[in-house]
């Protein structure tokens, strides 16, 4: 099996590392990866200025890696339609530092990253932990995230899969399971805080409150999270309202009718 591992926190972060370890037991792994950190970059690619690709030194492994001056979507269109020989098998991306919930579905760079690999009608996996210390051990949960994929490559994703996993920042023995959860899309997370710059203007930060947070919802992927189990999420590519295509429709349908 050929699998792809993407990233935005940039190609010499130790999640893709602690990922692309926990792969190797199951194919060929190939790493594409921003050259910098593209967090909250969401699903934007690069059309006004040239994108390149490096091979890099992979903290001394043999790994195969490249390192590319553009986004995490920008990586997996590289590597498919550029970089590499053969088509991936699946797609995954992270080890993301820092969860992915709820409405972080719109702006994760990491989400973005495999939902472009699905859009390729190749199975696509995003993955991040539930910490944000600064240098947080990823090695803890590396037998979690094996684990997970050992049960996902058992069996047959779709082509159209796209797959949200959070693993709680705990070791193997403390995790409660695996909870297949909704997002909580009313849980706002991230809220501006005024600050007075240098100068004494007023301007505004975005301040993450999670650690802050009540979840109502005990069925969510945030308050499973937080309360120990290892999270997945299924989404999907088609944003369509089928239900108000058709009620829209019947309107203009009317309106024509009518006039």
């Amino acid at each position: 099996m050929n699998i792809l591992v993407v990233n935005d926190d940039g190609i010499f972060s130790s999640g893709v590392l602690c990922l692309a370890q926990a792969l190797q037991p199951f194919g060929n792994v190939s790493i594409v990866c921003p050259d910098q950190e593209r967090s909250a970059i969401s699903h934007a690619i690069t059309l006004k200025s040239p994108v390149k690709a490096n091979k890099v030194n992979f903290f001394d492994t043999s790994l195969e890696a490249w390192a590319v001056n553009g986004t995490p979507a920008d990586c997996v269109k590289m590597a498919i339609e550029v970089i590499l020989k053969e088509k991936p098998d699946v797609i995954v991306s992270g080890i993301n530092r820092g969860p992915n919930l709820g409405r972080d579905v719109f702006y994760s760079g990491t989400i973005s990253a495999a939902i472009e690999g699905a859009m390729y009608q190749i199975p696509s996996v995003a993955i991040s932990l539930a910490t944000l210390k600064p240098n947080p051990n990823f090695s803890i949960v590396e037998p979690l995230a094996y684990e997970v994929f050992e049960t996902l490559f058992r069996h047959k994703l779709s082509p159209e899969a796209v797959l949200n996993i959070n693993l709680p920042y705990l070791s193997k023995e403390m995790v409660k399971g695996v909870a297949v959860t909704p997002l909580a899309m009313d849980v706002l997370r991230y809220q501006y805080v005024g600050l007075n710059d240098p100068q004494g203007y007023l301007c505004y930060w975005l301040s993450d409150h999670l650690s802050e947070l009540n979840f109502e919802d005990e069925e969510s992927d945030y308050y499973k999270l937080r309360d120990g189990f290892i999270t997945i999420t299924p989404l999907q590519l088609n944003m369509t309202n089928t239900a108000m295509k058709t009620k829209i429709g019947k309107w203009f349908q009317g309106a024509k009718q009518s006039s």
